[in-house]
Protein backbone atom coordinates (compact mmCIF):
# COMPACT_ATOMS: atom_id res chain seq x y z
CA UNK A 1 0.00 0.00 0.00
CA UNK A 2 1.46 3.40 -1.03
CA UNK A 3 1.33 6.61 1.44
CA UNK A 4 -1.63 7.59 -0.52
CA UNK A 5 -3.70 4.34 -0.38
CA UNK A 6 -2.50 4.40 3.61
CA UNK A 7 -3.31 7.53 4.62
CA UNK A 8 -6.62 7.61 2.56
CA UNK A 9 -7.72 4.50 4.12
CA UNK A 10 -7.13 5.74 7.58
CA UNK A 11 -9.39 8.61 6.69
CA UNK A 12 -11.76 6.79 5.11
CA UNK A 13 -11.80 4.62 8.91
CA UNK A 14 -12.23 7.34 11.15
CA UNK A 15 -14.03 10.28 9.64
CA UNK A 16 -17.34 10.73 9.01
CA UNK A 17 -18.11 10.21 5.50
CA UNK A 18 -19.26 13.53 4.30
CA UNK A 19 -17.55 14.23 1.61
CA UNK A 20 -15.94 12.01 -1.76
CA UNK A 21 -12.24 13.36 -2.20
CA UNK A 22 -10.37 12.93 -5.22
CA UNK A 23 -7.97 10.27 -4.25
CA UNK A 24 -5.03 12.53 -3.78
CA UNK A 25 -3.23 13.08 -0.39
CA UNK A 26 -1.68 16.90 -0.46
CA UNK A 27 1.33 17.55 1.85
CA UNK A 28 2.64 21.05 0.38
CA UNK A 29 1.43 23.56 -1.74
CA UNK A 30 2.85 27.35 -3.33
CA UNK A 31 1.16 29.66 -5.27
CA UNK A 32 -0.61 27.69 -7.53
CA UNK A 33 0.68 24.40 -7.14
CA UNK A 34 -0.03 21.34 -5.12
CA UNK A 35 1.98 18.43 -4.13
CA UNK A 36 1.40 15.51 -2.95
CA UNK A 37 2.59 13.35 -0.14
CA UNK A 38 4.74 10.84 -2.70
CA UNK A 39 6.04 14.06 -4.92
CA UNK A 40 3.94 14.55 -7.44
CA UNK A 41 2.51 18.12 -8.41
CA UNK A 42 -0.84 19.52 -9.55
CA UNK A 43 -2.05 22.25 -10.63
CA UNK A 44 -4.77 23.84 -8.51
CA UNK A 45 -7.85 24.19 -10.41
CA UNK A 46 -10.22 24.93 -7.67
CA UNK A 47 -8.75 27.18 -5.38
CA UNK A 48 -10.73 26.11 -2.42
CA UNK A 49 -13.82 27.37 -3.66
CA UNK A 50 -12.23 30.93 -4.25
CA UNK A 51 -11.01 30.46 -0.66
CA UNK A 52 -7.37 30.30 -2.11
CA UNK A 53 -7.70 33.52 -4.61
CA UNK A 54 -4.57 34.37 -3.65
CA UNK A 55 -3.07 31.52 -4.02
CA UNK A 56 -1.15 28.89 -1.03
CA UNK A 57 1.01 30.54 1.04
CA UNK A 58 0.90 33.97 -0.77
CA UNK A 59 4.04 35.58 1.59
CA UNK A 60 2.11 38.89 2.35
CA UNK A 61 -0.51 36.79 4.22
CA UNK A 62 1.61 34.52 5.91
CA UNK A 63 4.06 37.19 7.21
CA UNK A 64 0.97 38.79 8.73
CA UNK A 65 -0.40 35.54 10.41
CA UNK A 66 2.85 34.84 11.94
CA UNK A 67 3.10 38.08 13.06
CA UNK A 68 0.20 38.02 14.83
CA UNK A 69 0.37 34.60 15.94
CA UNK A 70 3.12 35.98 18.12
CA UNK A 71 1.14 39.10 19.53
CA UNK A 72 -2.26 37.65 20.35
CA UNK A 73 -4.63 34.99 19.41
CA UNK A 74 -8.17 35.35 20.81
CA UNK A 75 -8.96 37.44 23.49
CA UNK A 76 -13.24 36.72 22.78
CA UNK A 77 -15.41 39.85 22.11
CA UNK A 78 -15.48 40.23 25.89
CA UNK A 79 -12.73 42.62 25.50
CA UNK A 80 -11.35 44.78 22.69
CA UNK A 81 -8.26 44.32 20.77
CA UNK A 82 -5.81 46.63 18.51
CA UNK A 83 -6.35 45.02 15.47
CA UNK A 84 -10.60 44.87 15.41
CA UNK A 85 -11.63 48.54 14.78
CA UNK A 86 -8.94 48.73 11.45
CA UNK A 87 -10.10 45.42 10.31
CA UNK A 88 -13.93 46.97 10.82
CA UNK A 89 -13.11 50.52 9.71
CA UNK A 90 -11.37 49.41 6.07
CA UNK A 91 -13.30 46.49 4.90
CA UNK A 92 -16.45 48.91 5.23
CA UNK A 93 -14.56 51.19 2.98
CA UNK A 94 -13.85 48.17 1.04
CA UNK A 95 -17.29 47.76 0.73
CA UNK A 96 -18.97 51.15 0.53
CA UNK A 97 -20.45 50.38 3.72
CA UNK A 98 -20.34 51.46 7.23
CA UNK A 99 -20.71 48.84 9.33
CA UNK A 100 -19.06 45.58 10.01
CA UNK A 101 -20.26 42.51 11.99
CA UNK A 102 -17.80 39.78 11.92
CA UNK A 103 -17.85 35.93 11.93
CA UNK A 104 -16.00 33.11 10.89
CA UNK A 105 -17.52 30.21 8.37
CA UNK A 106 -19.19 31.82 5.32
CA UNK A 107 -22.42 29.91 6.65
CA UNK A 108 -22.46 31.57 9.99
CA UNK A 109 -22.13 35.06 7.81
CA UNK A 110 -25.50 33.74 5.94
CA UNK A 111 -26.98 33.22 8.83
CA UNK A 112 -26.56 36.33 10.65
CA UNK A 113 -27.99 37.83 7.35
CA UNK A 114 -30.51 36.01 7.78
CA UNK A 115 -30.94 37.11 11.82
CA UNK A 116 -30.20 40.82 10.39
CA UNK A 117 -32.76 41.09 8.00
CA UNK A 118 -35.64 39.46 10.35
CA UNK A 119 -34.57 41.70 12.81
CA UNK A 120 -34.42 44.93 10.50
CA UNK A 121 -37.78 44.14 9.38
CA UNK A 122 -39.36 43.99 12.82
CA UNK A 123 -37.33 47.10 14.09
CA UNK A 124 -37.44 49.02 11.03
CA UNK A 125 -39.81 48.26 8.38
CA UNK A 126 -42.62 46.75 10.92
CA UNK A 127 -43.35 43.59 10.01
CA UNK A 128 -45.80 41.45 12.55
CA UNK A 129 -43.52 39.64 14.73
CA UNK A 130 -42.66 36.52 13.38
CA UNK A 131 -44.42 37.01 10.05
CA UNK A 132 -40.89 38.08 8.64
CA UNK A 133 -40.24 36.20 4.78
CA UNK A 134 -36.99 36.39 2.42
CA UNK A 135 -37.30 35.17 -0.98
CA UNK A 136 -34.02 33.33 -2.00
CA UNK A 137 -33.36 31.47 -5.57
CA UNK A 138 -33.87 28.09 -6.94
CA UNK A 139 -30.25 26.45 -7.02
CA UNK A 140 -28.91 28.49 -4.70
CA UNK A 141 -26.16 27.23 -2.23
CA UNK A 142 -25.66 29.25 1.07
CA UNK A 143 -24.27 26.77 3.35
CA UNK A 144 -24.98 23.71 5.38
CA UNK A 145 -27.04 24.90 8.26
CA UNK A 146 -30.32 23.19 9.35
CA UNK A 147 -31.77 27.03 8.53
CA UNK A 148 -29.75 27.58 5.58
CA UNK A 149 -30.52 23.86 3.90
CA UNK A 150 -34.12 24.63 4.59
CA UNK A 151 -34.40 27.18 1.52
CA UNK A 152 -32.03 24.87 -0.63
CA UNK A 153 -33.31 23.16 -3.50
CA UNK A 154 -30.79 20.17 -3.67
CA UNK A 155 -32.36 17.21 -2.32
CA UNK A 156 -28.87 15.62 -1.31
CA UNK A 157 -28.56 18.91 0.92
CA UNK A 158 -32.36 19.04 2.39
CA UNK A 159 -32.56 15.28 2.54
CA UNK A 160 -33.37 13.66 6.11
CA UNK A 161 -33.10 17.22 7.90
CA UNK A 162 -36.43 18.06 8.47
CA UNK A 163 -38.52 19.87 10.15
CA UNK A 164 -37.10 22.82 8.10
CA UNK A 165 -37.27 26.30 9.15
CA UNK A 166 -40.22 28.25 7.94
CA UNK A 167 -39.82 32.05 6.37
CA UNK A 168 -38.48 31.41 3.09
CA UNK A 169 -39.85 31.88 -0.46
CA UNK A 170 -38.25 30.42 -3.30
CA UNK A 171 -38.34 31.65 -6.90
CA UNK A 172 -36.56 30.61 -10.09
CA UNK A 173 -32.94 32.22 -10.11
CA UNK A 174 -32.97 34.88 -13.05
CA UNK A 175 -36.54 35.18 -13.20
CA UNK A 176 -37.40 38.97 -12.45
CA UNK A 177 -41.15 38.20 -12.75
CA UNK A 178 -41.56 35.34 -10.15
CA UNK A 179 -39.48 37.80 -8.03
CA UNK A 180 -41.98 40.78 -8.29
CA UNK A 181 -44.62 38.12 -7.56
CA UNK A 182 -42.92 36.89 -4.37
CA UNK A 183 -42.44 39.90 -2.33
CA UNK A 184 -45.15 40.93 -0.42
CA UNK A 185 -45.42 43.37 2.09
CA UNK A 186 -43.57 40.79 4.62
CA UNK A 187 -40.90 40.54 2.73
CA UNK A 188 -38.14 41.83 4.50
CA UNK A 189 -34.92 40.27 2.06
CA UNK A 190 -34.26 39.27 -1.23
CA UNK A 191 -31.34 37.08 -0.76
CA UNK A 192 -29.41 36.10 -3.86
CA UNK A 193 -25.53 34.62 -5.12
CA UNK A 194 -24.84 37.31 -7.58
CA UNK A 195 -23.32 34.25 -9.61
CA UNK A 196 -24.21 30.94 -8.39
CA UNK A 197 -21.21 28.93 -7.83
CA UNK A 198 -22.21 25.37 -6.35
CA UNK A 199 -24.97 25.49 -9.40
CA UNK A 200 -21.90 25.41 -11.89
CA UNK A 201 -20.93 29.08 -12.30
CA UNK A 202 -24.78 30.36 -13.34
CA UNK A 203 -24.46 34.01 -14.23
CA UNK A 204 -27.90 35.79 -14.07
CA UNK A 205 -29.45 37.11 -17.08
CA UNK A 206 -28.28 40.86 -17.93
CA UNK A 207 -30.18 43.26 -15.80
CA UNK A 208 -31.29 40.57 -13.47
CA UNK A 209 -29.64 42.23 -10.39
CA UNK A 210 -30.21 45.92 -11.40
CA UNK A 211 -33.75 45.00 -11.84
CA UNK A 212 -33.71 43.08 -8.53
CA UNK A 213 -31.98 46.09 -6.78
CA UNK A 214 -34.79 48.36 -8.31
CA UNK A 215 -37.80 46.29 -6.51
CA UNK A 216 -36.22 45.85 -3.16
CA UNK A 217 -36.09 49.56 -2.94
CA UNK A 218 -39.31 50.09 -4.35
CA UNK A 219 -40.44 47.63 -2.17
CA UNK A 220 -38.73 48.72 0.65
CA UNK A 221 -37.04 45.22 1.49
CA UNK A 222 -33.00 44.68 1.99
CA UNK A 223 -30.96 43.29 -1.24
CA UNK A 224 -28.75 40.40 0.28
CA UNK A 225 -26.09 39.70 -1.75
CA UNK A 226 -24.18 36.07 -0.83
CA UNK A 227 -20.21 37.33 -1.95
CA UNK A 228 -18.74 34.19 -0.34
CA UNK A 229 -17.43 32.60 -3.49
CA UNK A 230 -17.96 35.30 -6.63
CA UNK A 231 -16.65 37.83 -3.92
CA UNK A 232 -13.31 39.40 -3.39
CA UNK A 233 -11.59 39.63 -6.81
CA UNK A 234 -13.27 36.25 -8.26
CA UNK A 235 -14.74 37.70 -11.41
CA UNK A 236 -12.56 40.29 -11.95
CA UNK A 237 -14.07 43.04 -9.75
CA UNK A 238 -14.11 43.17 -6.59
CA UNK A 239 -17.90 41.99 -5.84
CA UNK A 240 -19.79 40.38 -8.32
CA UNK A 241 -22.39 43.07 -8.58
CA UNK A 242 -20.68 45.43 -9.99
CA UNK A 243 -20.41 44.25 -13.16
CA UNK A 244 -24.43 45.62 -13.28
CA UNK A 245 -23.55 48.56 -11.38
CA UNK A 246 -25.29 47.40 -8.19
CA UNK A 247 -24.89 47.85 -4.75
CA UNK A 248 -26.71 45.88 -2.24
CA UNK A 249 -28.02 47.04 0.70
CA UNK A 250 -25.63 43.88 2.33
CA UNK A 251 -22.98 42.22 1.71
CA UNK A 252 -22.26 38.62 2.93
CA UNK A 253 -18.31 37.58 2.35
CA UNK A 254 -16.11 35.08 3.72
CA UNK A 255 -13.85 32.45 1.84
CA UNK A 256 -10.96 34.93 0.16
CA UNK A 257 -11.77 37.33 3.43
CA UNK A 258 -9.18 34.57 5.26
CA UNK A 259 -6.79 34.39 2.80
CA UNK A 260 -6.98 30.41 2.39
CA UNK A 261 -4.97 30.88 6.02
CA UNK A 262 -8.02 30.66 8.10
CA UNK A 263 -12.09 30.98 8.45
CA UNK A 264 -13.34 34.98 8.37
CA UNK A 265 -16.74 36.06 7.16
CA UNK A 266 -18.36 38.83 7.96
CA UNK A 267 -21.78 40.96 7.24
CA UNK A 268 -21.05 44.54 5.97
CA UNK A 269 -23.84 46.96 5.62
CA UNK A 270 -24.41 50.69 6.51
CA UNK A 271 -25.76 51.11 9.99
CA UNK A 272 -29.37 51.65 9.69
CA UNK A 273 -29.33 47.69 8.88
CA UNK A 274 -26.65 46.54 11.24
CA UNK A 275 -27.60 48.85 13.99
CA UNK A 276 -30.74 46.81 15.20
CA UNK A 277 -28.71 44.28 17.30
CA UNK A 278 -28.07 45.54 20.36
CA UNK A 279 -25.36 43.64 22.79
CA UNK A 280 -25.94 39.82 23.62
CA UNK A 281 -28.31 39.75 20.99
CA UNK A 282 -26.03 37.92 18.30
CA UNK A 283 -22.15 37.10 18.59
CA UNK A 284 -19.18 34.07 18.40
CA UNK A 285 -16.38 33.93 20.59
CA UNK A 286 -13.70 33.61 17.15
CA UNK A 287 -15.40 35.90 15.20
CA UNK A 288 -13.29 39.20 15.06
CA UNK A 289 -10.92 37.47 16.54
CA UNK A 290 -6.70 39.34 16.63
CA UNK A 291 -5.42 36.90 14.13
CA UNK A 292 -8.58 36.59 11.45
CA UNK A 293 -8.45 40.38 11.76
CA UNK A 294 -4.38 40.63 10.70
CA UNK A 295 -5.05 38.09 8.35
CA UNK A 296 -8.07 39.89 6.31
CA UNK A 297 -6.43 43.05 6.64
CA UNK A 298 -3.57 42.23 4.24
CA UNK A 299 -6.42 40.61 2.13
CA UNK A 300 -8.03 43.91 1.96
CA UNK A 301 -5.04 45.92 1.65
CA UNK A 302 -3.89 43.59 -1.55
CA UNK A 303 -7.62 44.24 -3.20
CA UNK A 304 -7.10 47.68 -2.92
CA UNK A 305 -4.19 47.90 -5.72
CA UNK A 306 -6.66 46.34 -7.67
CA UNK A 307 -4.16 44.09 -9.40
CA UNK A 308 -5.56 40.94 -8.31
CA UNK A 309 -9.25 42.23 -9.98
CA UNK A 310 -7.41 42.91 -12.93
CA UNK A 311 -5.35 40.13 -13.31
CA UNK A 312 -8.90 37.97 -12.54
CA UNK A 313 -10.20 39.78 -15.56
CA UNK A 314 -7.52 39.50 -18.20
CA UNK A 315 -7.00 36.15 -17.46
CA UNK A 316 -10.59 35.40 -17.53
CA UNK A 317 -10.77 36.29 -20.99
CA UNK A 318 -7.92 33.67 -22.05
CA UNK A 319 -10.02 31.39 -19.83
CA UNK A 320 -13.78 31.51 -21.41
CA UNK A 321 -11.85 32.11 -24.83
CA UNK A 322 -10.37 28.93 -24.68
CA UNK A 323 -13.42 26.89 -23.29
CA UNK A 324 -15.43 28.56 -25.82
CA UNK A 325 -13.65 27.20 -28.37
CA UNK A 326 -14.34 23.46 -26.93
CA UNK A 327 -18.22 24.38 -27.00
CA UNK A 328 -18.58 23.41 -30.81
CA UNK A 329 -16.62 19.92 -30.65
CA UNK A 330 -19.59 17.81 -29.37
CA UNK A 331 -17.79 17.41 -25.92
CA UNK A 332 -18.78 20.23 -24.12
CA UNK A 333 -22.74 21.29 -24.02
CA UNK A 334 -22.38 24.74 -22.49
CA UNK A 335 -19.58 27.08 -20.97
CA UNK A 336 -20.72 29.69 -18.15
CA UNK A 337 -18.74 32.05 -16.09
CA UNK A 338 -17.42 35.41 -15.44
CA UNK A 339 -13.95 36.75 -14.79
CA UNK A 340 -11.67 33.68 -13.34
CA UNK A 341 -14.18 31.53 -13.06
CA UNK A 342 -15.76 28.51 -14.96
CA UNK A 343 -18.48 26.18 -15.44
CA UNK A 344 -17.99 23.34 -18.46
CA UNK A 345 -20.97 21.07 -19.07
CA UNK A 346 -19.42 17.85 -20.31
CA UNK A 347 -21.49 16.04 -22.72
CA UNK A 348 -22.33 13.16 -21.01
CA UNK A 349 -21.19 10.39 -23.78
CA UNK A 350 -17.56 11.38 -22.77
CA UNK A 351 -18.06 10.70 -19.11
CA UNK A 352 -19.41 11.94 -15.95
CA UNK A 353 -17.74 15.26 -14.22
CA UNK A 354 -16.68 13.03 -11.61
CA UNK A 355 -14.64 10.95 -14.14
CA UNK A 356 -13.13 14.06 -15.86
CA UNK A 357 -11.92 15.00 -12.43
CA UNK A 358 -10.20 11.72 -12.16
CA UNK A 359 -8.83 11.65 -15.42
CA UNK A 360 -7.03 15.42 -15.26
CA UNK A 361 -5.93 14.56 -11.67
CA UNK A 362 -3.85 11.82 -14.05
CA UNK A 363 -2.76 14.59 -16.04
CA UNK A 364 -1.56 16.91 -12.79
CA UNK A 365 -4.98 18.97 -12.95
CA UNK A 366 -7.42 19.18 -9.96
CA UNK A 367 -10.49 20.34 -9.86
CA UNK A 368 -13.97 19.12 -8.55
CA UNK A 369 -17.41 18.63 -10.80
CA UNK A 370 -20.99 19.66 -9.49
CA UNK A 371 -24.35 18.12 -10.72
CA UNK A 372 -23.16 15.45 -12.29
CA UNK A 373 -21.60 16.04 -15.87
CA UNK A 374 -20.32 19.67 -14.79
CA UNK A 375 -16.60 20.63 -13.89
CA UNK A 376 -16.24 23.65 -12.12
CA UNK A 377 -12.03 25.94 -12.99
CA UNK A 378 -11.84 28.23 -10.58
CA UNK A 379 -7.40 28.47 -10.40
CA UNK A 380 -6.02 31.05 -7.96
CA UNK A 381 -5.83 34.34 -9.47
CA UNK A 382 -2.03 34.24 -9.35
CA UNK A 383 -2.14 31.37 -11.78
CA UNK A 384 0.98 32.15 -14.41
CA UNK A 385 -0.66 32.74 -17.72
CA UNK A 386 1.22 29.49 -18.97
CA UNK A 387 0.01 27.19 -16.51
CA UNK A 388 -3.19 28.61 -17.16
CA UNK A 389 -2.77 27.72 -20.59
CA UNK A 390 -0.88 24.12 -19.90
CA UNK A 391 -4.14 23.18 -17.53
CA UNK A 392 -6.30 24.04 -19.92
CA UNK A 393 -4.92 22.25 -22.99
CA UNK A 394 -5.11 19.37 -20.47
CA UNK A 395 -8.48 19.73 -19.61
CA UNK A 396 -9.28 19.35 -23.56
CA UNK A 397 -6.87 16.75 -23.44
CA UNK A 398 -8.89 14.45 -21.40
CA UNK A 399 -12.41 15.33 -23.23
CA UNK A 400 -10.52 14.57 -26.57
CA UNK A 401 -9.63 11.45 -25.56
Amino acid sequence: MTTTEALIAAADAHSAHTYDPLPVVIATADGAWMTDVEGRRYLDFLAGYSALNFGHGHPRLVAAAKAQLERVTLTSRAFHHDRFAAFCTELAELCGMETVLPMNTGVEAVETAVKTARKWGYRVKGVPAGRAKVVVAGGNFHGRTTTVISFSTDPEARADYGPYTPGFEIVPYGDLTAMRAAVTENTVAVLLEPVQGESGVVVPPEGYLAGVRELTRERDVLFVADEIQSGLGRTGRTFACEHEGVVPDVYVLGKALGGGVLPVSAVVANAEVLGVFRPGEHGSTFGGNPLACAVALEVIAMLRTGEFQERAAELGELLHRRLAEMTGSGRVTAVRGRGLWAGVDVDPAVGSGRAVAERLMERGVLVKETHGVTVRVAPPLVVAEEDLEWGIEQLWGVLSA
